[in-house]
């Protein structure tokens, strides 16, 4: 369909004034907020859309772990930022402080908002998908409850659940089955339970009391139906279906377990 002159610059104007981190003549108000999830290591996982979130907004937001040299999510998404035009703001969290850690989410939403209100788009980025054991999800809260006129829109991103189970060749359920997603587990009696609850369970951050508490599948009848996977879909991928094999040495805060008890 063919448009006339004045209607294909109107056109124009349209597209370009709802293009993150744009504001047409006379607008006003806060500009929005985007939580991104990039994905759970390989860049090519990004959504087209999170890629053109990433390549138009002023602003990008990058959480990191103050035991890390580098966010893990800004390495899988840098090639669709780019810093000499964009403002990369980083937030350096503690990971074994509950209390700081909170702290340093609430005074990133108010800097965050600051922003914001000015009129600046900004992009939350964080490894997997914004809302499944997401720091995006205490800036979220902050945001909603202080300033509830800043837009908010999620990017979903690839889970790592997700990536992992395609990596190890493993469906997670089937018609009528119940999939279980737990952040830790802490004993044997813990890991008793959701078996007992769930045809399939995953396990985040396998940690060494959960590695402690792996001796006992035997004893559950569950031997050979759990894989561990580790960072998966990067260059460091390891996917271990022996799990008398796995040492502490072997374990990673970006790794989880799939306990399957179907066939």
């Amino acid at each position: 369909m063919l448009y006339p002159a004045c209607g294909r610059k109107i056109l124009r104007e349209i597209l370009v004034s709802s293009a993150p981190g744009t504001t047409g003549p006379g607008t006003t108000g806060p500009g929005r907020l985007y939580g991104v999830g990039v994905g759970p290591g390989d860049p090519e996982l990004l959504t087209l859309k999170a890629q053109r979130v990433l390549g138009q907004v002023p602003i990008v937001c990058v959480p990191q772990s103050e035991t890390s040299q580098e966010s893990f999510a800004y390495t899988i998404a840098r090639q669709f930022i780019d810093p000499d035009r964009q403002r990369v703001l980083r937030i350096t969290f503690p990971t074994d402080d509950a209390e700081g850690a909170a702290q340093v989410w609430r005074s990133a939403a108010e800097q965050l908002a600051q922003e914001l209100l000015q009129g600046q788009d900004v992009a939350f980025i964080t490894e997997g998908d914004p809302m499944l054991y997401s720091t995006f999800s205490y800036v979220l809260e902050s945001i909603r409850a202080d300033h509830p006129d800043i837009p908010v829109e999620i990017v979903p991103g690839v889970s790592s659940v997700m990536a992992a189970a395609a990596r190890a060749g493993i469906p997670l359920v089937t018609h009528g089955q119940r999939l279980a997603i737990l952040p830790a587990v802490y004993g044997i009696d813990d890991l008793r339970e959701a078996i007992a609850n769930y045809d399939t369970i995953v396990l985040m951050k396998v940690n060494k009391v959960l590695l402690d508490a792996l001796v006992n599948l035997e004893k559950l009848g569950l031997a050979g139906k759990a894989v561990y996977v580790r960072r998966a879909t990067t260059e460091q991928e390891q996917v271990v279906t022996d799990l008398q094999q796995l040492s502490e040495k072997d374990l990673d805060y970006f790794s989880l377990l799939i306990i399957r008890k179907g066939d």
